[in-house]
Protein backbone atom coordinates (compact mmCIF):
# COMPACT_ATOMS: atom_id res chain seq x y z
CA UNK A 1 0.00 0.00 0.00
CA UNK A 2 1.63 3.45 -1.12
CA UNK A 3 2.61 5.86 1.61
CA UNK A 4 1.11 9.69 0.89
CA UNK A 5 2.86 12.46 -0.90
CA UNK A 6 4.98 14.45 1.02
CA UNK A 7 5.00 18.70 0.23
CA UNK A 8 3.57 19.45 -3.18
CA UNK A 9 6.29 20.88 -5.33
CA UNK A 10 4.31 24.24 -5.60
CA UNK A 11 4.42 25.07 -1.88
CA UNK A 12 8.25 25.21 -1.40
CA UNK A 13 9.94 25.90 -5.28
CA UNK A 14 7.84 28.22 -7.31
CA UNK A 15 9.39 31.78 -6.84
CA UNK A 16 8.38 35.68 -7.95
CA UNK A 17 10.96 37.35 -10.22
CA UNK A 18 11.97 39.71 -7.55
CA UNK A 19 12.06 36.79 -5.23
CA UNK A 20 9.30 36.65 -3.05
CA UNK A 21 7.08 33.52 -3.10
CA UNK A 22 4.17 33.93 -5.79
CA UNK A 23 1.65 32.28 -2.97
CA UNK A 24 2.17 35.17 -0.87
CA UNK A 25 0.20 38.07 -2.81
CA UNK A 26 -3.45 39.21 -2.61
CA UNK A 27 -6.00 38.63 -4.51
CA UNK A 28 -4.56 42.18 -6.63
CA UNK A 29 -1.68 40.49 -6.83
CA UNK A 30 0.84 42.65 -4.44
CA UNK A 31 2.19 41.84 -1.35
CA UNK A 32 -0.17 42.90 1.12
CA UNK A 33 0.88 46.55 3.12
CA UNK A 34 3.66 45.75 6.20
CA UNK A 35 3.49 41.70 5.45
CA UNK A 36 6.12 39.77 5.40
CA UNK A 37 5.61 36.69 2.94
CA UNK A 38 5.41 34.20 5.00
CA UNK A 39 2.35 35.78 6.88
CA UNK A 40 0.79 36.32 3.45
CA UNK A 41 1.00 31.92 3.15
CA UNK A 42 -0.28 31.92 6.50
CA UNK A 43 -3.04 34.61 5.90
CA UNK A 44 -4.17 32.49 2.43
CA UNK A 45 -3.99 29.25 4.29
CA UNK A 46 -6.24 30.89 6.57
CA UNK A 47 -8.69 32.34 4.21
CA UNK A 48 -8.82 30.21 1.66
CA UNK A 49 -8.98 26.62 3.13
CA UNK A 50 -6.41 23.72 3.30
CA UNK A 51 -3.02 23.96 0.64
CA UNK A 52 -3.14 21.55 -1.81
CA UNK A 53 -0.73 19.55 0.18
CA UNK A 54 -3.43 19.15 3.17
CA UNK A 55 -5.48 17.93 0.49
CA UNK A 56 -3.33 15.15 -1.22
CA UNK A 57 -2.60 14.29 2.13
CA UNK A 58 -6.44 13.71 3.83
CA UNK A 59 -7.09 12.26 0.45
CA UNK A 60 -4.51 9.21 0.66
CA UNK A 61 -5.58 8.84 4.52
CA UNK A 62 -9.38 8.24 2.89
CA UNK A 63 -8.52 6.12 0.98
CA UNK A 64 -5.98 4.21 2.99
CA UNK A 65 -8.89 3.93 4.92
CA UNK A 66 -11.70 2.71 2.66
CA UNK A 67 -8.76 -0.13 1.59
CA UNK A 68 -8.24 -1.35 4.63
CA UNK A 69 -12.32 -1.27 5.67
CA UNK A 70 -12.48 -3.24 2.45
CA UNK A 71 -9.59 -5.81 3.41
CA UNK A 72 -11.14 -6.46 6.32
CA UNK A 73 -14.32 -7.41 5.45
CA UNK A 74 -12.84 -9.25 2.29
CA UNK A 75 -11.22 -11.35 5.26
CA UNK A 76 -14.39 -11.43 7.34
CA UNK A 77 -16.29 -13.01 4.93
CA UNK A 78 -13.50 -15.53 3.53
CA UNK A 79 -13.37 -16.41 7.31
CA UNK A 80 -17.23 -16.82 7.60
CA UNK A 81 -17.26 -18.90 3.74
CA UNK A 82 -15.26 -21.21 5.49
CA UNK A 83 -15.92 -21.49 9.20
CA UNK A 84 -19.94 -21.47 9.03
CA UNK A 85 -20.15 -24.74 6.99
CA UNK A 86 -17.46 -26.39 8.96
CA UNK A 87 -19.36 -25.13 12.41
CA UNK A 88 -22.53 -26.85 11.04
CA UNK A 89 -21.07 -29.91 9.89
CA UNK A 90 -19.06 -30.43 13.80
CA UNK A 91 -22.65 -29.06 15.01
CA UNK A 92 -24.89 -31.98 13.28
CA UNK A 93 -21.79 -34.84 14.35
CA UNK A 94 -22.31 -33.55 17.78
CA UNK A 95 -26.31 -33.98 17.09
CA UNK A 96 -25.12 -37.42 15.55
CA UNK A 97 -23.81 -38.50 18.61
CA UNK A 98 -26.98 -38.31 20.68
CA UNK A 99 -29.63 -40.63 21.41
CA UNK A 100 -29.37 -44.33 22.67
CA UNK A 101 -28.20 -46.92 20.62
CA UNK A 102 -30.94 -49.60 20.19
CA UNK A 103 -31.34 -53.28 22.21
CA UNK A 104 -29.06 -55.68 20.65
CA UNK A 105 -26.65 -54.02 19.03
CA UNK A 106 -23.72 -56.01 19.97
CA UNK A 107 -21.44 -57.96 18.31
CA UNK A 108 -21.98 -60.53 15.96
CA UNK A 109 -19.31 -62.59 15.98
CA UNK A 110 -17.73 -61.27 13.06
CA UNK A 111 -15.38 -58.43 14.49
CA UNK A 112 -11.42 -58.67 13.83
CA UNK A 113 -8.22 -57.63 14.85
CA UNK A 114 -4.90 -56.61 12.82
CA UNK A 115 -1.70 -58.31 14.41
CA UNK A 116 1.48 -56.71 13.90
CA UNK A 117 4.81 -58.19 11.95
CA UNK A 118 6.22 -60.01 15.17
CA UNK A 119 3.74 -63.02 15.08
CA UNK A 120 5.30 -64.45 12.17
CA UNK A 121 8.78 -63.51 11.78
CA UNK A 122 10.19 -65.18 15.23
CA UNK A 123 9.40 -62.62 17.74
CA UNK A 124 6.42 -64.39 19.35
CA UNK A 125 6.32 -68.04 21.43
CA UNK A 126 3.99 -70.65 22.16
CA UNK A 127 3.28 -69.10 25.09
CA UNK A 128 2.39 -65.55 23.16
CA UNK A 129 0.35 -67.69 21.00
CA UNK A 130 -1.49 -69.03 24.03
CA UNK A 131 -1.92 -65.86 25.95
CA UNK A 132 -3.16 -64.91 22.56
CA UNK A 133 -6.01 -67.48 22.57
CA UNK A 134 -6.92 -66.42 26.19
CA UNK A 135 -7.56 -63.10 25.52
CA UNK A 136 -9.91 -63.83 22.03
CA UNK A 137 -11.92 -65.92 24.68
CA UNK A 138 -15.16 -64.97 24.59
CA UNK A 139 -14.95 -62.03 22.62
CA UNK A 140 -16.40 -61.29 19.29
CA UNK A 141 -13.54 -61.57 17.12
CA UNK A 142 -13.54 -64.37 14.63
CA UNK A 143 -10.98 -63.15 12.04
CA UNK A 144 -6.85 -62.13 12.40
CA UNK A 145 -5.26 -60.15 10.11
CA UNK A 146 -1.75 -60.64 10.37
CA UNK A 147 0.82 -58.53 8.68
CA UNK A 148 2.69 -60.53 6.12
CA UNK A 149 3.84 -58.02 4.09
CA UNK A 150 4.52 -55.30 3.19
CA UNK A 151 3.88 -56.38 -1.07
CA UNK A 152 7.26 -54.79 -2.91
CA UNK A 153 6.38 -51.95 -5.26
CA UNK A 154 6.32 -54.31 -8.71
CA UNK A 155 3.54 -56.38 -6.15
CA UNK A 156 5.72 -59.42 -5.53
CA UNK A 157 6.15 -60.82 -1.88
CA UNK A 158 9.18 -63.09 -1.06
CA UNK A 159 8.66 -65.86 1.06
CA UNK A 160 11.50 -64.83 3.88
CA UNK A 161 8.70 -62.31 4.50
CA UNK A 162 6.71 -64.44 6.47
CA UNK A 163 9.16 -67.37 7.76
CA UNK A 164 6.44 -68.28 10.98
CA UNK A 165 3.03 -68.37 9.20
CA UNK A 166 3.27 -71.87 9.09
CA UNK A 167 4.06 -72.38 12.62
CA UNK A 168 1.65 -69.82 14.12
CA UNK A 169 -1.45 -71.23 11.67
CA UNK A 170 -1.09 -74.63 12.88
CA UNK A 171 -0.53 -73.47 16.65
CA UNK A 172 -3.25 -71.48 16.64
CA UNK A 173 -5.56 -74.00 14.79
CA UNK A 174 -4.81 -76.29 17.40
CA UNK A 175 -5.82 -74.17 20.22
CA UNK A 176 -8.58 -71.92 18.56
CA UNK A 177 -10.00 -74.24 15.48
CA UNK A 178 -12.68 -71.12 14.90
CA UNK A 179 -10.33 -68.49 14.48
CA UNK A 180 -9.87 -67.58 10.87
CA UNK A 181 -6.50 -66.49 9.78
CA UNK A 182 -5.64 -63.97 6.90
CA UNK A 183 -2.19 -62.65 5.43
CA UNK A 184 -2.74 -58.76 6.20
CA UNK A 185 -0.70 -57.34 2.70
CA UNK A 186 -0.32 -53.32 1.70
CA UNK A 187 1.87 -50.63 0.18
CA UNK A 188 1.54 -47.30 -0.99
CA UNK A 189 0.51 -46.66 -4.06
CA UNK A 190 0.49 -44.20 -7.25
CA UNK A 191 -0.01 -41.50 -8.35
CA UNK A 192 -0.22 -39.79 -5.05
CA UNK A 193 3.14 -41.79 -4.22
CA UNK A 194 5.01 -42.28 -7.36
CA UNK A 195 7.91 -44.04 -6.18
CA UNK A 196 5.15 -46.85 -4.80
CA UNK A 197 3.13 -49.39 -6.57
CA UNK A 198 1.23 -48.74 -9.93
CA UNK A 199 -2.07 -50.75 -10.20
CA UNK A 200 -2.16 -49.30 -13.99
CA UNK A 201 0.57 -51.49 -14.71
CA UNK A 202 -0.98 -54.72 -15.69
CA UNK A 203 2.27 -56.70 -14.62
CA UNK A 204 2.16 -55.20 -11.22
CA UNK A 205 -1.64 -55.98 -10.76
CA UNK A 206 -0.64 -59.59 -12.35
CA UNK A 207 2.40 -60.08 -9.34
CA UNK A 208 -0.19 -58.86 -6.96
CA UNK A 209 -2.25 -62.20 -8.36
CA UNK A 210 0.49 -64.56 -7.90
CA UNK A 211 1.37 -63.88 -4.51
CA UNK A 212 -1.74 -63.89 -2.98
CA UNK A 213 -2.10 -67.45 -4.84
CA UNK A 214 1.12 -68.16 -2.50
CA UNK A 215 -0.07 -66.59 0.39
CA UNK A 216 -2.75 -69.40 0.32
CA UNK A 217 -0.55 -71.78 -0.40
CA UNK A 218 0.74 -71.16 2.94
CA UNK A 219 -1.67 -71.82 5.09
CA UNK A 220 -3.63 -68.83 5.26
CA UNK A 221 -7.91 -68.89 5.31
CA UNK A 222 -7.36 -65.59 3.35
CA UNK A 223 -6.25 -62.29 2.32
CA UNK A 224 -6.73 -58.65 3.81
CA UNK A 225 -5.04 -55.75 1.47
CA UNK A 226 -4.59 -52.78 2.74
CA UNK A 227 -3.08 -50.60 -0.21
CA UNK A 228 -3.04 -46.56 0.64
CA UNK A 229 -3.69 -43.85 -0.17
CA UNK A 230 -6.26 -45.37 -3.10
CA UNK A 231 -8.01 -41.91 -4.57
CA UNK A 232 -11.80 -42.42 -5.24
CA UNK A 233 -12.97 -44.16 -8.64
CA UNK A 234 -9.75 -45.88 -9.14
CA UNK A 235 -10.18 -48.16 -11.87
CA UNK A 236 -7.05 -50.48 -11.60
CA UNK A 237 -7.93 -51.39 -8.38
CA UNK A 238 -11.31 -52.60 -9.20
CA UNK A 239 -9.60 -54.63 -11.48
CA UNK A 240 -7.42 -56.01 -9.48
CA UNK A 241 -10.13 -56.86 -6.95
CA UNK A 242 -11.44 -59.14 -9.84
CA UNK A 243 -8.58 -60.64 -10.76
CA UNK A 244 -8.12 -61.45 -6.94
CA UNK A 245 -11.87 -62.55 -6.11
CA UNK A 246 -11.36 -65.62 -8.84
CA UNK A 247 -7.98 -66.63 -6.90
CA UNK A 248 -9.65 -66.69 -3.18
CA UNK A 249 -13.20 -67.99 -4.28
CA UNK A 250 -11.33 -71.04 -6.13
CA UNK A 251 -9.35 -71.40 -2.73
CA UNK A 252 -12.68 -71.28 -1.00
CA UNK A 253 -10.75 -68.49 0.85
CA UNK A 254 -11.56 -64.93 2.42
CA UNK A 255 -10.91 -62.04 0.06
CA UNK A 256 -10.72 -58.39 2.51
CA UNK A 257 -9.95 -55.00 2.18
CA UNK A 258 -9.43 -52.18 4.63
CA UNK A 259 -11.28 -49.41 2.79
CA UNK A 260 -10.85 -45.64 3.35
CA UNK A 261 -13.64 -43.44 5.01
CA UNK A 262 -16.57 -42.02 2.89
CA UNK A 263 -17.11 -38.45 1.90
CA UNK A 264 -19.21 -37.21 5.19
CA UNK A 265 -20.22 -33.89 2.83
CA UNK A 266 -20.73 -34.69 -0.64
CA UNK A 267 -17.87 -34.82 -2.95
CA UNK A 268 -15.52 -33.72 -0.17
CA UNK A 269 -12.43 -35.97 -1.68
CA UNK A 270 -12.50 -33.97 -4.58
CA UNK A 271 -12.18 -30.51 -2.56
CA UNK A 272 -9.89 -31.47 -0.27
CA UNK A 273 -7.61 -33.36 -2.89
CA UNK A 274 -7.87 -30.09 -5.20
CA UNK A 275 -6.43 -28.14 -1.88
CA UNK A 276 -4.14 -30.43 -0.03
CA UNK A 277 -3.31 -33.20 -2.78
CA UNK A 278 -4.51 -36.33 -0.78
CA UNK A 279 -8.25 -36.70 -1.16
CA UNK A 280 -8.58 -38.85 1.32
CA UNK A 281 -12.26 -40.23 1.66
CA UNK A 282 -14.16 -42.11 -1.12
CA UNK A 283 -17.41 -41.20 -2.75
CA UNK A 284 -20.16 -43.57 -1.21
CA UNK A 285 -20.81 -44.81 -4.65
CA UNK A 286 -16.91 -45.94 -4.73
CA UNK A 287 -16.69 -47.99 -1.54
CA UNK A 288 -20.38 -49.89 -2.54
CA UNK A 289 -18.52 -50.75 -6.25
CA UNK A 290 -15.31 -51.97 -3.84
CA UNK A 291 -17.93 -53.63 -1.17
CA UNK A 292 -19.40 -56.00 -3.77
CA UNK A 293 -16.42 -57.11 -5.03
CA UNK A 294 -14.91 -58.29 -1.74
CA UNK A 295 -16.21 -61.04 1.25
CA UNK A 296 -15.50 -58.46 3.95
CA UNK A 297 -14.46 -54.59 4.13
CA UNK A 298 -13.07 -52.59 6.97
CA UNK A 299 -13.55 -48.82 7.28
CA UNK A 300 -10.79 -47.52 8.82
CA UNK A 301 -12.95 -45.08 11.18
CA UNK A 302 -9.84 -43.43 12.96
CA UNK A 303 -7.61 -40.51 11.81
CA UNK A 304 -10.60 -38.57 11.65
CA UNK A 305 -9.25 -35.30 12.10
CA UNK A 306 -12.30 -34.58 15.09
CA UNK A 307 -10.79 -32.99 18.22
CA UNK A 308 -13.61 -34.16 20.55
CA UNK A 309 -15.43 -37.85 21.55
CA UNK A 310 -18.39 -36.19 20.64
CA UNK A 311 -17.78 -35.24 17.62
CA UNK A 312 -15.25 -38.44 16.70
CA UNK A 313 -18.34 -40.51 17.84
CA UNK A 314 -20.86 -38.97 15.67
CA UNK A 315 -18.51 -39.03 13.00
CA UNK A 316 -18.34 -42.88 13.67
CA UNK A 317 -22.06 -43.43 13.69
CA UNK A 318 -22.54 -40.80 10.38
CA UNK A 319 -19.47 -43.38 8.67
CA UNK A 320 -21.37 -46.47 9.85
CA UNK A 321 -24.46 -45.16 8.36
CA UNK A 322 -22.71 -44.39 4.69
CA UNK A 323 -20.89 -47.70 4.79
CA UNK A 324 -24.08 -49.67 5.23
CA UNK A 325 -26.46 -48.08 3.10
CA UNK A 326 -24.23 -49.43 0.01
CA UNK A 327 -22.32 -52.55 1.33
CA UNK A 328 -24.50 -55.71 0.19
CA UNK A 329 -25.44 -58.23 2.36
CA UNK A 330 -23.55 -60.54 1.73
CA UNK A 331 -20.61 -58.65 2.66
CA UNK A 332 -19.16 -58.56 6.02
CA UNK A 333 -19.04 -55.12 7.08
CA UNK A 334 -16.52 -54.05 9.59
CA UNK A 335 -15.92 -50.62 11.64
CA UNK A 336 -12.47 -49.70 12.61
CA UNK A 337 -11.67 -49.17 16.40
CA UNK A 338 -8.97 -46.91 17.28
CA UNK A 339 -6.86 -49.58 19.64
CA UNK A 340 -3.81 -47.15 19.82
CA UNK A 341 -3.00 -43.38 21.61
CA UNK A 342 -0.86 -41.64 19.22
CA UNK A 343 -1.58 -38.08 18.67
CA UNK A 344 -0.47 -35.86 15.34
CA UNK A 345 -2.25 -34.65 12.96
CA UNK A 346 -5.54 -36.15 11.79
CA UNK A 347 -5.50 -37.96 15.16
CA UNK A 348 -6.03 -36.97 18.89
CA UNK A 349 -6.01 -39.37 21.79
CA UNK A 350 -8.01 -37.64 23.87
CA UNK A 351 -11.05 -37.86 21.51
CA UNK A 352 -10.86 -41.31 19.41
CA UNK A 353 -11.49 -43.42 22.16
CA UNK A 354 -12.89 -47.11 22.00
CA UNK A 355 -16.21 -46.02 23.78
CA UNK A 356 -16.77 -43.12 21.62
CA UNK A 357 -15.94 -45.63 18.70
CA UNK A 358 -18.17 -48.34 19.64
CA UNK A 359 -21.08 -45.99 20.69
CA UNK A 360 -21.08 -44.00 17.04
CA UNK A 361 -20.87 -47.49 15.66
CA UNK A 362 -23.91 -49.17 17.88
CA UNK A 363 -26.00 -45.47 16.41
CA UNK A 364 -25.29 -46.15 13.05
CA UNK A 365 -26.29 -49.66 13.59
CA UNK A 366 -29.43 -48.90 15.25
CA UNK A 367 -30.44 -46.12 12.69
CA UNK A 368 -30.06 -47.68 9.55
CA UNK A 369 -29.66 -51.59 9.90
CA UNK A 370 -30.12 -52.59 13.72
CA UNK A 371 -30.40 -56.17 12.72
CA UNK A 372 -28.07 -57.06 9.81
CA UNK A 373 -25.80 -59.85 10.68
CA UNK A 374 -22.91 -59.54 8.19
CA UNK A 375 -21.80 -56.88 10.56
CA UNK A 376 -18.54 -56.09 13.29
CA UNK A 377 -15.76 -53.96 14.44
CA UNK A 378 -11.87 -54.40 13.42
CA UNK A 379 -9.71 -53.59 16.31
CA UNK A 380 -6.61 -51.74 15.06
CA UNK A 381 -3.57 -52.77 16.09
CA UNK A 382 -2.84 -55.42 18.81
CA UNK A 383 0.90 -54.53 19.76
CA UNK A 384 -0.71 -50.69 20.49
CA UNK A 385 -3.67 -51.83 22.47
CA UNK A 386 -4.05 -50.77 26.41
CA UNK A 387 -6.25 -53.23 28.80
CA UNK A 388 -8.37 -50.30 29.54
CA UNK A 389 -9.10 -50.52 25.46
CA UNK A 390 -9.82 -54.22 25.83
CA UNK A 391 -12.15 -53.87 28.77
CA UNK A 392 -14.13 -50.70 26.60
CA UNK A 393 -14.55 -53.29 23.44
CA UNK A 394 -15.83 -56.06 25.73
CA UNK A 395 -17.92 -54.24 28.17
CA UNK A 396 -19.78 -51.65 25.40
CA UNK A 397 -19.68 -54.14 22.21
CA UNK A 398 -18.83 -57.75 23.37
CA UNK A 399 -21.13 -57.74 26.92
Amino acid sequence: MGRGSGMDARGSDRATADGAPADAVTAEGTPADGATAEAAVTDTAITDGPTPDAETRAGGASRKRTWARAVRRAALALVLLLLLPTVAAETALRLNYSGTPERGTHTRDRDAIWLGHAWIDGRKTDADVTALVRRLRDTGIRDLYVHAGPLEHDGTLPASAYPKAGWLISTLHSRAPHIRIQAWLGDEVAPEKPYAMHLERAATRSAVVVSTRRILDAGFQGAHFDLEPLHSGDRNYLALLDALRSVTRARHAVLSVAAHQIDPLPALHSFWGTVTGHPKWWSQAYFGQVARRVDQIAVMSYDTMQPLQSLYGGYVAQQTSLALEVTPESTDLLMGLPFYHENRFGHWARAETVPAAVRGVRLGLSRTARDRARFGVALYVDFAATEADWTAYREDWVR
